[in-house]
């Protein structure tokens, strides 16, 4: 049984050929990177990617990607429910096959991959729908801390994990540690998301989880992106002249383990070593999206390219929305698929406003607060196949790891069921499709708004005004049909609106689902 839970053997017809692990692999850290490479007279291991073990989750209805090393010239067969596919080795000793897509299926068979030498194969393998999750502390926010999910784990069979271990990396690797399992993601919004998924689709659901607490965007980008993200480009380029920074990394992986709290916090928040080592090497595992729950470390400031430290330098939320695009777009570059969608979370209400703002509360407009990483999330939807799920209802004023996760993996499901099943359901809320001026009053015109209603009857909440002078007072509103009719006592000729833009707004405004309505504001005013 190989470290990945393959099994591995070598053909009768072929003398064994005993090598020390020294003749076969040279492991040196050089600047925190782990390089392997062997003699030239030795003979590579026929190889299978990371993310292929017992137990694995194969997406259905789509080219499945298998791919792995062996000597350059190897002849390589991949067999799996019944294809046989084939290749040869090229000169790097890297191969692959695709799979043909197949339908969705809880039959386990076995993946097996052989040279004229050698097999691997992996048992116990299934056909369903795989989404990788990742992201920070509240994507990696345990089950355990959320009783109402951890009751329903024992219901769910036809959830797999792959978990990968955290760790960074100077340079790409081809390689990373985990195994997929039939126990659910140990984290309360990838398993509350794939258990609705699961009984949505009645298919298997495999969760690849790859997350880090405190981690920018920036942690989880390829080097590439520094072609399309200036401020990327300078963090890699300090980065790269900080010679002090890149050996105290080399010396934390070098060391004793587990990692002190100091150095794992100083790790994660790097720039581009998580990409490296946590996603570069699950590229190009056929799945059918990504969930993104991310952007809190981004929250730390407007305009982002903080001085000191230089590593914890972001985007800060002003630029993420931009970053965000970049990144989805190069995301769908690696695996080679136009089509991989993005799941979104939009980050809760919270409170924590920032000294550069006008200090007016938690519902108040124009504070320097989260509703500008939200406007930011938002800017995704540009982009197809990419959709936020709103949580503007949800969140804890004062506890930025809050525990409604339950929720949020609900709507992820329901977004996944529409996007990607096919399924006809309402799985958003009411989003503001036009905004009527008109005199001393405007009407804002909702989509999604069937049944558009208030939870508590009452008048809409979270609604503000402004004219030209750029003073935001609360509006009074009105409900008629799939409209919200603003006014106030205190503006003559309102010009603009800004709806839940506030840390922590107060809101009941949902559609017939139940389904809040989303952020919006129609000023273009500068924080």
């Amino acid at each position: 049984m190989t470290s990945n839970g393959s099994r591995h053997s070598m053909s009768n017809d072929q003398p064994m050929r005993h090598r020390s692990p020294s003749q076969l692999i040279r492991l040196a850290f050089i600047t925190g990177c782990v390089l392997v490479s062997c003699p030239a007279t030795a003979m590579a291991a026929l190889s299978v990617a990371s993310p292929f073990t017992d137990n694995a989750v194969l997406q259905q209805k789509t080219k499945v990607p298998v791919w792995g090393s062996a000597d350059p010239g190897t002849a390589i067969t991949v067999e799996f429910a019944g294809q046989t596919k084939e290749t040869i080795a090229n000169a790097d000793g890297k191969w692959t096959v695709e799979l043909t897509p197949m339908s969705a299926s809880a039959d386990p068979k076995t993946l097996q991959v052989s040279s004229p030498d050698s097999t691997v194969s992996f048992a116990n393998v299934v056909v369903g729908e795989v989404w990788i999750c990742s992201g920070q502390s509240n994507m990696q926010f345990s089950t355990a801390a959320v009783p109402e999910i951890q009751s329903l784990t024992a219901t769910s069979e036809n959830i797999r994990c792959f978990e990968v271990k955290r760790t960074v990396a100077m340079t790409q690797q081809d390689r990373l540690e985990g195994k997929w399992t039939e126990q659910p993601p140990n984290s309360a919004v990838a398993f509350s998301f794939a258990h609705f998924l699961e009984q949505a689709g009645d298919v298997p659901v495999g969760i690849i989880l790859t997350c880090w607490g405190s981690s920018s965007i920036e942690a989880w980008m390829p080097r590439e992106m520094t072609e399309t993200v200036p401020h990327f480009q300078t963090m890699m380029e300090e980065f790269d002249a900080d010679t002090a920074t890149q050996d105290r990394i080399a010396s934390i992986l070098n060391g004793k383990k587990p990692w002190s709290r100091t150095d794992d916090i100083f790790l994660r928040r790097q720039s581009n070593i998580l990409y490296n080592a946590m996603i570069h090497p699950l590229v190009p595992y056929a799945c059918r999206g990504l969930v993104w729950y991310q952007g809190e470390r981004n929250t730390q400031s407007m305009f982002g390219m903080l001085k000191d430290p230089w590593f914890s330098r972001n985007s800060g939320m002003l630029k993420y929305g931009d970053t965000l695009v970049e990144w989805i777009k190069r995301y769908r570059k690696e695996w080679g698929n136009e089509d991989m969608h993005f799941l979104i979370v939009m980050l809760p209400g919270y409170f924590k406003p920032l000294p550069t703002g006008p200090q007016k509360g938690a519902e108040h407009p124009s504070t320097h607060s989260w509703a500008w990483m939200r406007e930011s999330q938002l800017q995704s939807l540009d982009l197809p196949h990419t959709s936020v799920v709103n949580t503007i209802d949800l969140g804890d004023i004062k506890n930025i790891h809050p525990k409604d996760k339950l929720p949020i993996g609900q709507r992820l499901a329901w977004l996944a069921s529409r996007e990607t099943l096919g399924h006809a359901i309402e799985a958003e809320g009411p989003k503001m499709k036009r905004v009527d001026v008109l005199d001393d009053r405007l009407v804002v015109h909702f989509e999604h708004a069937e049944g558009l209603q208030t939870l508590d009857g009452k008048a809409p909440l979270g609604f503000w005004l402004a004219d030209a002078s750029q003073k935001w007072v609360p509006a009074d509103a009105e409900l008629r049909g799939q409209t919200v009719i603003l006014s106030s006592s205190e503006l003559l000729h309102p010009l603009y609106v800004r709806y839940a833009f506030a840390g922590k707004p107060k809101v009941n405004l949902v559609n017939a689902a139940k389904l809040p309505a989303y952020p919006f504001r129609t000023d273009t005013f500068q924080p």
